[in-house]
């Protein structure tokens, strides 16, 4: 039975949700409420495309460090100004008037107007944490209903050729369910305003999504793990391939999918 209640309070969450800022409890309650409503799960589809498509073809444009520079001078001297009024013999008889508080007022506000704007291009998040965020808010539209994968096959000879025409590069599609990391399939996804490839395997009943796509980096990077909205997220590069590693399995076990994934790679490179 639908609950009103709980489609208010889900609906609240999904920009939150769309962009990552939900911890994992908050994310994995909102999907389980719409495996089980299928109005807010249209409600969040959409706003998920929205989101890519602003990701797509929107622009964002980091303040450059000049700006940056002018605005951290330009608050320095009110507030030295405002200092000034009311320390000396004279800016403290002014200080009496009404007029002189109004102007004091205004300078205020300036000053505050100043910081905020500062505060704004200050907080800009790293490129490293917007693609951070994308991988967090791909996992978790993942982990709705029908989205994890739009090839089924724990079989890598079905994943790996279904991605060919789809992607202007071969990605790497290996099965360790050897090693308790069984293949669930692949599907495309579209992370740093490009087309990747996203790879799904299990851990019992954790799921573990692979992100891959051509980096441009001239050296590899060895693996990084971070803690994003309560997921482990591994990200490292190798032979030109950018990758992103993303669970809420523990680190220990998630290093480890890492350890025997590149090894396999390596062989299967090997002439």
């Amino acid at each position: 039975m639908r609950n009103e209640m709980e489609c208010t309070e889900s609906r609240d969450r999904m920009s939150a949700f769309a962009d990552g800022e939900l911890d994992a409890l908050a994310a994995w309650q909102l999907t389980q409420h719409m495996a089980h409503c299928p109005e807010c799960a249209q409600a969040c589809e959409q706003l998920l495309d929205l989101r890519a498509a602003v990701r797509q073809h929107g622009q964002r444009h980091a303040a450059p460090p000049a700006l940056r520079q002018r605005l951290r001078q330009a608050l320095l001297e009110e507030g030295d100004r405002a200092k000034e009024v009311t320390a000396s013999p004279r800016g403290r008889k002014w200080a009496r008037l009404p007029w002189t508080w109004i102007s004091l007022g205004v300078a205020g506000a300036s000053t505050a107007a100043f910081a905020v704007t500062l505060a704004l291009y200050l907080s800009v998040p790293s490129e490293a944490e917007r693609l951070d965020q994308e991988i967090v808010a791909s996992h978790f539209r993942s982990l709705m209903p029908d989205h994890l994968a739009d090839v089924a096959s724990s079989d890598q000879h079905t994943v790996k050729p279904w991605f060919s025409g789809k992607l202007d590069f071969s990605p790497p599609v290996v099965d360790l369910a050897q090693a308790g990391f069984p293949l669930v399939g692949g599907r495309l996804d579209y992370i740093k305003q490009r087309p990747v490839a996203a790879l799904a395997y299990r851990r019992h009943q954790h799921v573990l999504n692979l992100y891959v796509w051509p980096g441009q980096a001239q050296r590899d990077a060895p693996p990084r793990l971070t803690v994003r909205q309560g997921y482990h997220l591994i990200r490292w590069s190798r032979s030109g391939m950018e990758y992103r590693l993303i669970s809420d399995l523990n680190a220990a076990e998630l290093m480890d999918f890492e350890r025997r994934l590149a090894a396999q790679i390596d062989q299967d490179a090997r002439p």
